[in-house]
């Protein structure tokens, strides 16, 4: 029997639907991949801690490490403590190294767990940072302290640089710092100011290709330190341009959430492999775990058409999820989680369920239906009717 209900479109009426129902594609057991996947995870929240949720944070630490074994159970490696998982946007540095510490300690029971780490200098208050040795303190500090963990780095962009460095020469000297002491190869983060506006002007200019010139020239001065850069730009011929200049084996990471697919599988531009493909450390990811799996898996195998069949009906679902304001699409992936069963209840640290609007989560509903990536239909269908009764729509 067809599973329907009513839902808002975004001219403000009400209109019923049907769901195809299709489940997502399963991944075969083992499944092997050659590109390096990480999903950058999101956290579940504690709803029921008694707490101000704008203003604290409350972490539901099985739920989210359970998440995680999840992820790892479809061979996707974990990025930790990113973005996805609301790093400075409601996650503060010391839940984040919590949270960084029960991954890694997780993954230990997981044979060829991925999980990467996202280091920064947000327990800095942009108030106090006076100058770029404030900054190098703040990375040395978080370095520290996931590296006494065992873990790997991932450099997160730094709000205390863009808002304190005068000139390129400014990230210069604190990336040549950072990277002369790590202790293995790192991963850079570039984040465009479409998913965080403090991080307008990276690399200490607003012209893209200026600011790629600076990023490549720290990266070959320090090529067996950098395992690869993601960028998030949103701009797949920027990536492309960028990861053609890249020192042997410095790979390139797509954070690209509107172009992955096809960036992913390439264009086979030269004779150094990481020059002609993306790996992936996508939020996306978290969302579409299943498919991006099974997609991978095929891709390994040579199956290009079948990996553009299986992921392509993804991209208008991503697309819609990292909308304008960027910066707000982790509450479409908790949404997601939460449809799919990953979790009891559709709460957010900071309380950002309230980001989006019944309208954008109605057509998320409907985009991950055509993307096959409702895992539970019936299931999907009874949360997506209570939100809707929670906005005073009969379902």
């Amino acid at each position: 029997m067809a599973l329907s209900l009513t839902l808002p479109t975004a001219a403000g009426a009400l209109a019923p639907y049907t769901l195809r129902g299709t489940t997502p594609v399963k991944p075969p057991a083992g499944v092997k991949f050659d590109r390096i996947a990480y999903s950058a995870a999101h956290v579940v929240a504690d709803p029921l801690a008694a707490i101000d949720p704008w203003l604290e944070c409350a972490v539901d630490w099985d739920a989210t490490i359970a998440y995680r074994r999840h992820l790892w159970s479809l061979g996707l490696g974990v990025a930790e403590a990113m973005d996805t998982a609301q790093r400075g946007m409601g996650l503060d540095w010391p839940t984040s190294l919590e949270l960084i510490r029960r991954s890694l300690d997780a993954a230990k029971d997981v044979p060829g767990a991925l999980v990467a780490s996202g280091c920064g200098t947000d327990h800095l208050s942009l108030i106090d940072v006076k100058n770029v040795d404030d900054v190098i303190h703040a990375y040395e500090e978080q370095m520290e302290a996931i590296e006494s963990l065992g873990g790997k780095l991932i450099v997160m962009a730094s709000r205390a640089l863009a808002h304190v460095a005068k000139s390129p020469a400014d990230y210069e000297r604190v990336y040549d710092r950072i990277l002369s002491q790590a202790k293995q190869p790192v991963v850079l983060h570039w984040l465009g100011d479409m998913f965080d506006p403090a991080l307008a002007g990276y690399w200490g200019t607003k012209n893209v290709d200026a600011a790629m010139d600076t990023a490549l020239a720290i990266i070959a001065a320090h090529p067996h330190k950098v395992d690869g850069i993601k960028i998030s730009l949103l701009d797949k011929d920027k990536e492309i341009a960028m990861r053609r200049r890249l020192p042997a084996g410095v790979r390139m990471y797509t954070g690209d959430d509107f172009n992955y697919a096809e960036l992913i599988a390439g264009d086979g531009f030269g004779s150094e492999p990481t020059h002609g493909k993306s790996d992936a450390l996508l939020g996306i990811f978290d969302a579409i775990a299943p498919a991006a799996s099974a997609a991978l898996g095929e891709l390994a195998q040579g199956n290009t058409e079948k990996f553009h069949a299986i992921l392509g009906p993804t991209v208008p679902l991503s697309r819609h999820i990292f909308a304008a304001p960027t910066r707000f699409y982790k509450t479409g992936v908790v949404f997601m989680a939460w449809l799919n069963g990953h979790q009891k209840h559709f709460a957010m640290v900071g309380g950002q369920q309230s980001t989006r609007s019944l309208p954008h989560f109605a057509e998320l509903f409907r985009l991950a239906d055509a993307a096959n990536l409702l895992e539970q239909p019936e299931l999907a269908v009874s949360r997506m009717k209570t939100l809707l009764a929670m906005h005073g729509v009969d379902g």
